[in-house]
């Protein structure tokens, strides 16, 4: 993608996935990247240096992506060309180990803070802007103790399909992303996390996905080349989700 002149926003923008994407985007020539993030001012800070060096513009956002403070904030930052949701977060347990409350937090922070924050950008975005939410294989695939981040992820893509949709007549393209197994710190929540290693580097490619490869798989949904893929669910993963067993 040529980003050149972009205003971005990545929540979960500071570390992983968000931060190669938050990079990707600056690299190649956004003006402002604004980063949610949650917790981390430490991490926060250091992916703006980094954006600074690449002659982006950093924008810190912190807070909950469900709260109106995060809302007003957005808001604020006026037309933005991209928007990517990738913050994530979830109870990782067995499905009958779970409480109403597990399920609230995780489906709000992974589906409807899209939602909410898409009522607040889309109307001032411009014909040719981009809205990517980052998914994942549980959404479709039964994984352990994933049950309520994987139903979340699947109410994000079907949110995704709705979006699509009904923003299409302002020129805004809503599309996913689906990755498959990352290395990054959020695994680190898993008990099954080195069988989740091994599993995810047996694709037919060969190795892990890595955060790269998801931000420039990204960076094309953004780019006019996207133009007519609307409402799709794309899939990275090194063909791990393709063999029977």
């Amino acid at each position: 993608m040529n980003s050149r002149g972009a205003r971005v926003l990545v929540t979960g923008g500071s570390r992983g996935i968000g931060k190669a994407i938050a990079l990707r985007l600056a690299r190649e020539g956004a003006s402002t990247v604004a980063i949610g993030y949650f917790r981390s001012d430490e991490a926060a800070e250091e992916t703006a240096g980094e954006l600074r060096e690449l002659g982006a513009e950093p924008v810190l956002i912190r807070g909950n992506v469900t709260s109106s403070r995060v809302a007003e904030q957005v808001a604020a930052l006026g037309p933005l060309d991209v928007f990517v949701h990738n913050a994530a977060t979830g109870v990782i347990r067995p499905a009958l180990e779970t409480e109403d409350k597990h399920w609230d937090w995780t489906l709000n922070a992974n589906a409807r803070a899209l939602l909410g924050l898409t009522r607040v950008a889309a109307p001032s975005m411009p014909a040719g802007s981009s809205i990517v939410a980052i998914s994942s294989l549980g959404s479709v695939r039964v994984l352990e103790n994933y049950s309520l981040v994987g139903t979340s992820k699947a109410a994000l893509e079907a949110l995704v399909r709705y979006l699509a949709v009904e923003l299409a007549p302002r020129g805004i393209r809503v599309n996913a992303v689906s990755a498959g197994v990352v290395e990054t710190g959020a695994l680190h929540h898993f008990p099954n996390r080195e069988e989740m290693l091994a599993s995810g580097a047996g694709n037919p490619a060969g190795r892990l996905v890595t955060p790269d490869d998801v931000a420039g798989l990204v960076s094309f949904l953004c780019s006019p080349d996207a133009e007519m893929i609307r409402g799709q669910t794309v899939v990275v993963d090194g063909g791990w989700s393709l063999p029977a067993d």
